[in-house]
């Protein structure tokens, strides 16, 4: 099932990360062709989390009952628009549309791994098996920076953004041959309308979830933030980095998260069959981004100990997919697709008020000479997000599954 469920699905998150990085390196060529400002940058960057965001809920619902293969192809559809749209505009509006309609159509990147992942695996595996799909994924971030960075001179922006648009359309026929669809068991029947939003109203309701998804939805929260837009103008701007030396160091960034979503999703479906506390490695995680965030804040410069601190920070940033699964078995298996969008609601609302805040803090100091951010607001941004993870790893360390399953009757495809 590897090959006609976890690596297709895989494929798609490939699109997703792609989208997300590709501004990492694009960013700042708009920002200087475009007078973008830190803000409007952030805001460009946030509006494909926004509409990620956006779209969670009801995704869950559509993942449950129509499964990933039908989804995702209709999405990588749609997400071939996206690049297209970008490409041809001119203007921060057209931009930010773009984004606007790749935030909805790469919305269920990892939530359909997960989701396809927990129809055919047994549960013990589907951390291990979704921290490959996440390591193949990554790719998607590693050919974002300095490959494309490598094609800037030659296809510019517009024309990176027109190969994202011919391969994600690839990727959609893919998917649509290749997954199956789970069969319904015999003899269930399909649920209403009102009863799929009972289903969801009742996981919304639970203890459980607001006792666990909040703290769940920080693992991944500054990766997007960084890895999306800011890691790339903090090398400039705090390490003072030429361009291709900051791509090289986001490539392997990205090499980074592939190795470590491998070994981290093979540590938690190892601590689940040891019975483990649920949310040993994602707390784990935690420490270790925070430790590295206060490294960061000293704004160091030199090649070796920056690099160093950027690739355990991608290292320790892919527990995240471990964290949604262990809340999504807190519930029904049949329920996956609703408990991980729901929590990667959370997440990505997070990551747009937190993408938004770094440009919020940035424009609290006057541009460099060089049109860049003072280093100083980059080191106030990070010991937000440090304070913020370092709660929640707490909250999790703390925690207990709260007594009050949610209610709802149970789902079938």
């Amino acid at each position: 099932m590897f090959f006609r469920v976890t690596l297709p699905l895989a494929a798609a998150n490939f699109v997703n990360q792609a989208a997300r990085t590709v501004m990492a390196i694009v960013g700042p060529v708009l920002a200087v062709e475009f007078g973008l400002s830190a803000s409007e940058l952030g805001l460009l960057a946030a509006c494909m989390f926004a509409a990620y965001a956006s779209v969670q809920l009801p995704l869950g619902i559509a993942l449950d009952t129509f499964g990933p293969r039908r989804m995702q192809a209709a999405l990588m559809s749609l997400a071939a628009v996206g690049f297209a749209v970008f490409a041809l505009s001119s203007g921060l509006g057209g931009f930010a549309l773009a984004r606007v309609i790749l935030g909805v159509a790469v919305s269920a990147g990892l939530m359909a791994v997960i989701k396809g992942n927990a129809d055919w695996f047994p549960s013990a595996k589907v951390a291990a098996m979704t921290g490959i799909a996440m390591s193949v994924g990554a790719l998607g971030g590693a050919m974002t920076t300095a490959p494309v960075q490598a094609l800037l001179p030659t296809l510019g922006w517009r024309g990176v953004f027109w190969v994202l648009c011919a391969l994600t359309l690839g990727v959609a026929t893919w998917i649509f041959f290749a997954v199956p669809d789970k069969p319904r068991p015999e003899g269930a029947a399909r649920l209403t309308l009102r009863e799929e939003m009972s289903v969801s109203a009742g996981i919304l309701a639970s203890r459980t979830f607001w006792r666990f998804g909040p703290a769940v939805a920080t693992l991944s929260m500054l990766n997007f933030a960084y890895l999306g837009l800011w890691a790339g103008p903090w090398l400039r701007d705090v390490a003072g980095f030429d361009g291709p030396t900051r791509a090289g160091i986001l490539f392997v960034y990205t090499i980074a998260m592939m190795v470590g979503s491998t070994v981290t999703g093979n540590l938690a479906s190892r601590a689940k069959s040891a019975g483990l506390h649920p949310f040993v490695v994602p707390i784990g995680g935690l420490v270790v981004m925070v430790l590295i965030q206060l490294g960061l804040m000293t704004q160091p410069s030199n090649l070796i100990v920056v690099a160093a601190l950027w690739l355990a920070l991608a290292f320790a940033a892919t527990v995240g997919p471990a964290g949604f699964i262990a809340v999504g078995q807190m519930y029904p298996r049949e329920q996956t697709g609703r408990v991980s969008t729901a929590v990667n609601m959370l997440t990505l609302g997070g990551a747009f008020l937190v993408q938004a805040a770094i440009g919020w803090i940035l424009d609290l100091w006057p541009r460099t000479a060089s049109g860049g951010w003072d280093p100083d607001g980059y080191s106030w941004a990070l010991a937000l997000s440090a304070g913020i993870q370092a709660l929640a790893a707490v909250v999790m360390l703390t925690g207990r599954q709260a007594a009050d399953p949610p209610a709802g009757p149970a789902i079938s495809r």
